[in-house]
């Protein structure tokens, strides 16, 4: 089945003016029929006439009847036919990625929340159950001596613990390779034909920690079925999040289990384990934003090639109708008086408005495209992955592609008027340090502003929200940037924990309580301070205050106070 609907296609408003026009500029009937014979476009009236193909990737679709001339028309019809499977093919591929960050966020959020491997184990098999059709599954780990598989937790049809002995051996079979597998037939593969099982097909991927396998995850189906690498890709996200989640979880037994027995190390203890909370926080925040990053840069890439490709050609459109609208224009002056037939055609078409109308089109579509260009940059600024080492950063730039991607939460919608955003940037030096991590500070402060004013424009709709956006240098070495918001303020008694890892006033699943402290832990990186100043009813301002060289710092500089 061919993937686009030629009747559809060459019914369009826009496709009709053109075959129409073609008509009559060309003298010539244009008669369009799919393969199987059905008229979509003209009547056939020539029973001898020449047939020429619509083509799509090499399949004929249809067929554009009549002499000779038509033979351009076919071209024309089969040029419509590629742009619009491109579009269409752009636009899922967009959709399967925006997916995937969905799924991503959604498995983080559960997956993290835990520090029990079996509670663990237990949520990732029933989110593959929702994503893939199988009838066993299982978690297996590496003992101490990295030489043995033990399962630790099951999900079965058939009876999965009758043969764990047999699926660690197939696993260690397949985890060599450090890469995911599917076998959909288990029985063709001679690595296994020795293994007596139940088990036909399956998928097994590894759990990589460190670039380290600590486990593998396996599904299994005991009837023939086809995976597929769609099947593969969402199991790899699903171990991605598992591998981390479950040595953290390892870590936290472990000091728990060192707690009890030396009750005496209880004060070294609690540092331990909040030097490991910080080192959970980093490393679940590091691997979020990484993968965000990689799909951001992906589809800002995907959507740059074929709007450069549209932007090109719409230019050499435009130029062409501006040249044809002035052939017409020199016809008009030189034959004002057309035959009756052109003027019939003339009269149908309502020359005037398409005149006028034309460039007008064409130019709103160049702008078009000319924002989506802005927001593939946007994104590519935001992403910055090239970036891992300290370098000139703009930080104008940064928060204006911030803004950008959260645009969408900034407008009017049905729960209250939108959201303003006031820029006051000054006169600031570039400063030295990681783009893409300060990014992800403004990222996290314009987003948490923005909750904060949805929940108070909800209950006072005649609020107008507001988000003041500063920049000034304070002298040749600091520069300072608030982020303000006419929002409910925050109560003196929560702005103490504001920067603790995990702590959050939001509902389940609203947040993880990582954001402002691992916010906190990048300025405090690059050498500067992060404040918060609120009271209740009175709105909250976040005030940075950041070096411009990271070198100005030395170990006396033990206090630096920001000013209000």
């Amino acid at each position: 089945m061919t993937p686009i609907n030629l009747r559809k296609l060459v019914t369009q408003k826009e496709v009709l003016i053109i075959l129409t026009h073609l008509e009559s500029e060309m003298g010539i009937t244009i008669y369009i029929e799919d393969t199987q014979g059905k008229a979509l476009f003209g009547i056939n009236s020539n029973l001898k006439a020449c047939k020429y193909p619509v083509k799509l990737l090499e399949e004929v679709i249809g067929w554009v009847i009549g002499d000779e001339k038509t033979a351009s028309i076919a071209s024309l019809v089969s040029y419509l036919a590629q742009q619009q499977y491109e579009k269409k093919t752009l636009a899922n591929e967009l959709l399967e990625k925006y997916q995937e960050i969905d799924l991503f966020h959604d498995i983080s959020t559960q997956v993290t929340a835990s520090l029990d491997v079996k509670e663990i184990a237990r949520l990732v098999i029933e989110e593959a159950r929702k994503l893939i059709q199988f009838s066993s599954g299982s978690i297996l780990l590496l003992d101490d001596q990295g030489d043995r598989l033990e399962s630790i937790w099951e999900y079965d049809q058939i009876d999965f613990r009758e043969e764990p002995l047999k699926l660690a051996e197939i696993v260690s079979q397949i985890l060599p390779s450090s890469e995911g597998e599917i076998v959909n037939n288990i029985w063709c593969d001679r690595r296994f034909i020795d293994i007596q099982t139940r088990v036909n097909s399956l998928i097994c991927v590894p759990l990589t920690n460190k670039r380290q396998i600590i486990g593998a995850i396996i599904i299994c189906s005991e009837t023939l079925t086809t995976y597929s690498t769609k099947d593969l890709k969402m199991l790899s996200i699903l171990a991605s999040q598992t591998a981390s989640a479950i040595e953290k979880a390892i870590l936290y037994e472990q000091s728990c289990t060192a707690a009890k027995v030396a009750h005496e190390k209880a004060q070294q203890l609690q540092r331990t384990l909040h030097e490991l909370q910080q080192t959970q926080t980093k490393l679940i925040q590091s691997e979020k934003m990484s993968s965000l990053g990689n799909l951001i840069a992906e589809v800002a890439h995907d959507i740059n090639n074929p709007i450069n490709y549209v932007n090109g050609n719409l230019n050499h459109a435009q130029e062409y109708t501006q040249e044809l609208l002035y052939l017409m224009e020199l016809y008009q002056k030189h034959y004002p008086q057309p035959v009756p037939e052109i003027q019939a055609v003339l009269d149908d078409l309502d020359l005037e408005f398409l005149v006028e109308d034309l460039p007008k089109l064409l130019s709103s579509t160049l702008s078009g495209v000319g924002r989506i260009r802005q927001l593939a940059l946007s994104l590519r600024n935001f992403s910055r992955l090239d970036q891992v080492e300290m370098k000139l950063v703009d930080i104008h730039e940064g928060i204006d592609s911030t803004l950008l991607i959260l645009q969408s939460r900034l407008k009017p919608n049905e729960r209250n008027s939108g959201i303003q955003v006031i820029r006051e940037y000054g006169n600031i030096p570039l400063i030295k340090g990681y783009a893409n991590q300060l990014n992800q500070v403004f990222m996290n402060l314009i987003a948490n502003a923005i909750d904060a004013l949805e929940e108070s424009l909800a209950n006072y709709k005649e609020q107008k929200g507001q988000i003041r956006i500063s920049t000034h240098i304070l002298d040749s070495k600091w520069v300072k940037i608030q982020i303000a918001d006419n929002g409910p303020g925050i109560h003196e008694s929560l702005q103490k924990r504001l920067f603790e890892p995990f702590f959050t006033t939001k509902p389940i699943g609203k947040g993880t309580g990582l954001g402002l402290s691992i916010s906190y832990q990048i300025i405090e990186k690059h050498g500067g301070l992060l404040r918060c100043l609120s009271q209740p009813g009175q709105g909250t301002t976040f005030c940075i205050q950041i070096p411009v060289m990271q070198d100005i710092l030395t170990s006396t500089d033990t206090n630096i106070t920001i000013s209000n």
